[in-house]
């Protein structure tokens, strides 16, 4: 609780991934992929609740031995590729809602950036209740500034993405920051629905990039390994 709010954590974890399988569970420095997001959310100091949302056996197990809640078994209909992420997140709250549990925020932790903190968490918290925001999301600077990027026109020609003159010195390009989708931080009001796109909450909460990693693939699996053990 912070300021009398109070504050749901949920973190999707489904059991079948296909481009690592298992992938949320896989072993990283002798932890499963998804603990290092339990042990952040456990330890900060304004989350009520900790559940994880999984259809998978195998994926409680580990979440239950981590220290979190699973409260309910996700239907299989919300554990599909197409299955979009506000529709378990609202599923989760009418699940908790039926045993009389309610929440004024819900913060989204994807177990797939185990890089980010508790602290991260708690900061986030009090930059959108200090703020008096109804949502917050965290953003880091690219490494890929779009300024370079291009796109290719009907006619085989490249034009610029952004729309301007490309030729500007590094030190002069225009900040930018991509979502990097460790921290969403929502109101549970009426807006909290179908319609809601979390990738478009307004409010930043600035991450510094080295705390940025979206496990994707057996690369990124070998890099957390490499950093965890402090050998980058």
């Amino acid at each position: 609780m912070y300021k009398k709010n109070t504050f749901l954590a949920v973190i999707p974890a489904r059991g079948g991934s296909k481009g690592i399988p298992g992938k949320n569970i896989v072993n990283v420095q002798g932890k499963p992929l998804i603990e290092y997001t339990i042990d952040a959310a456990k330890e900060s100091k304004y989350l009520d609740q900790v559940i994880v949302s999984t259809d998978d056996d195998n994926i409680k197990a580990c979440a239950i031995n981590a220290g979190a809640e699973v409260p309910f078994i996700r239907p299989a209909y919300l554990a599909t590729d197409t299955a979009k992420t506000i529709d378990v997140l609202i599923h989760a709250v009418n699940e908790l809602k039926k045993c009389g549990e309610s929440y004024d925020f819900l913060v989204l932790l994807q177990p797939t950036q185990p890089l980010r903190k508790s602290f991260h968490i708690d900061e986030a918290i009090v930059k959108m209740c200090d703020g008096g925001y109804d949502n917050i999301v965290s953003v880091s600077p690219v490494s890929e500034h779009p300024i370079l990027m291009r796109k290719v026109n009907g006619n085989d020609k490249l034009s610029n993405l952004l729309g301007v003159n490309s030729t500007v010195r590094r030190q002069d390009f225009l900040k930018v920051y991509k979502v990097n989708g460790a921290i969403y931080i929502n109101k549970i009001d009426n807006s909290f629905n179908q319609d809601l796109s979390l990738n478009d909450n307004k409010v930043p909460y600035f991450m510094n990039s080295k705390y940025d990693l979206d496990i994707d693939s057996y690369r990124d699996l070998k890099l957390l390994d490499l950093i965890l053990a402090e050998k980058l």
